[in-house]
């Protein structure tokens, strides 16, 4: 960092190369996935950006110089003598040159000391030209899914196993895997007859989906259990809630929520990429999701009115439906207000996403013809 901040390296995109070829087999090494160029590409982005935040030195180089120079001009000027003040540090005009090639329709960091900010347009850039040039609709869906804020929260969280965070091994593969379409394994046929390509998408929306119901039940506990840290006894599947075909709702706060009425929650998790739904979620991230919180809206229309009913809908590849954001802001709130932790509302968030892929990992292990325990993979919790 300090050889890139401090000299022009991104003039000599040759050697850094050599570097970025070391991280990428080094990457490939450490997580066992075949990546492609795409894949690889999308990697390097920030984790907000859809990737996995492992950068490339060819592209932090310039942004990591631009930055630098501008953080250090009003002491390097205090330092040189009068005579000099107005010398120029070397380079700075072919690399503002340089960024504005790369960038032509973006206006100048209005904090040009943040290298974030003059990495961020090159970064969406290299997005958006994945988006643009996506061979098909998965792809694309896959692509706008995982630029969500919240797609990339288990990246993020801290690995331990004494708090039930911590991902074995093969989750963290197949979750990496999905997050960029590399290859989670060879093909095969799916022990319910259908033809599983090397992607392992299958198993998301398979009728036998193995991770389903372990998901399913693992989100409720997630939200009961912040219920009731933040001070408001809830209970799963309630009695008295029944629908007309005798289905009950996932939960139901003791005490009440909002204007005096209880909040009664219902999970749901689609798959992203599923046929019914890859269209819509091709053209808008998290559609999956929102179509499902409307369809669960409608199957409990009886008790809104007596109730705060709100659907909880995520999807597989990460992104949450209206409703879900508008129940993890407010549970996020009644945590912070009730522990005086700042970051109470994130850990919560975080152990979501993290109940998401393992559900995943089990989904596309459960199409493997051998016997899976799905419940190891929630055991940590």
């Amino acid at each position: 960092m300090y050889f890139l901040r401090s000299s022009p390296l991104w003039k000599q995109p040759h050697l850094l190369d050599k570097i970025d070829q070391t991280i990428r087999h080094t990457l490939t090494s450490i997580l066992n996935v075949a990546l492609d160029d795409r894949a690889w590409l999308q990697a390097t982005l920030p984790i907000r950006f859809g990737g996995l935040g492992i950068r490339k030195i060819t592209s932090v180089s310039l942004p990591a110089f631009l930055s630098s120079v501008r953080s250090t001009q009003q002491l390097t000027s205090g330092i040189l003598t009068q005579s000099l003040v107005d010398c120029e540090v070397p380079c700075l005009t072919d690399a503002l040159s340089a960024w504005k090639l790369a960038c032509p329709d973006e206006a100048l960091p209005e904090n040009p000391s943040s290298q974030r900010q003059w990495d961020e347009p090159l970064c969406r850039l290299v997005r958006n030209n994945l988006i643009n040039t996506s061979t098909n609709t998965a792809e694309r869906a896959r692509l706008l899914a995982v630029g969500e804020w919240e797609s990339g929260l288990w990246l993020q969280t801290l690995p331990s196993p004494n708090i039930g965070t911590m991902l074995s091994d093969t989750t963290f593969r197949i979750a990496t895997c999905l997050r960029l379409g590399a290859p989670s394994g060879a093909p095969h046929r799916c022990q319910c007859g259908e033809v599983v390509d090397r992607l392992g998408h299958h198993g998301l929306s398979c009728s036998r989906s193995a991770g389903r119901i372990a998901r399913h039940a693992s989100i409720n506990d997630i939200i009961r259990r912040a219920l009731v840290t933040a001070g408001v006894p809830a209970v799963l599947e309630p009695n008295g809630l029944a629908r007309d075909d005798g289905k009950r709702p996932d939960g139901m706060t003791i005490m009440p929520w909002k204007l005096g009425r209880p909040l009664v929650w219902d999970a749901t998790c689609v798959d992203t990429l599923a046929p019914s739904h890859v269209l819509s979620t091709a053209g808008c991230a998290g559609a999956a999701a929102a179509s499902a919180e409307n369809l669960k809206r409608r199957k409990y229309n009886n008790l809104i009115g007596s109730y705060m009913f709100e659907p909880f809908g995520v999807e597989t590849l990460g992104p949450w439906g209206p409703s879900a954001h508008r129940v993890v802001r407010d549970i996020s709130k009644q945590l912070v207000d009730s522990s005086r932790d700042q970051r109470a509302g994130l850990y919560f968030c975080q152990r979501i996403s993290i109940a998401i892929q393992r559900g995943n990992a089990a989904s596309v292990l459960g199409t493997f013809p051998i016997d899976i325990d799905v419940d190891e993979f929630f055991d940590a919790q």
